[in-house]
């Protein structure tokens, strides 16, 4: 993934929920006529970490927050 690619990804994680959704569907329609292939096994294995490892770390936080 290229610098420029990780800054945006990093300024999408900083919108409110609200536009990351209008960002979400403007992108989608600029992509349907887009040939992406079929999503390989590994690469479905590594999204799946990648969300559980988040959703362990937002837990934990969590955690953190409710037990003060």
């Amino acid at each position: 993934m290229s610098t420029t690619v990780e800054q945006i990804l990093k300024s999408f994680d900083l919108l409110p929920n609200i536009e990351k959704q209008h960002l979400m569907r403007a992108l989608l329609l600029r992509t349907s006529d887009i040939d992406f292939g079929p999503i390989s096994d590994d690469e479905l294995t590594m999204i799946a970490e990648e969300q559980f490892l988040e959703l362990d770390a937002q837990e934990a936080g969590n955690a953190d927050t409710e037990s003060r």
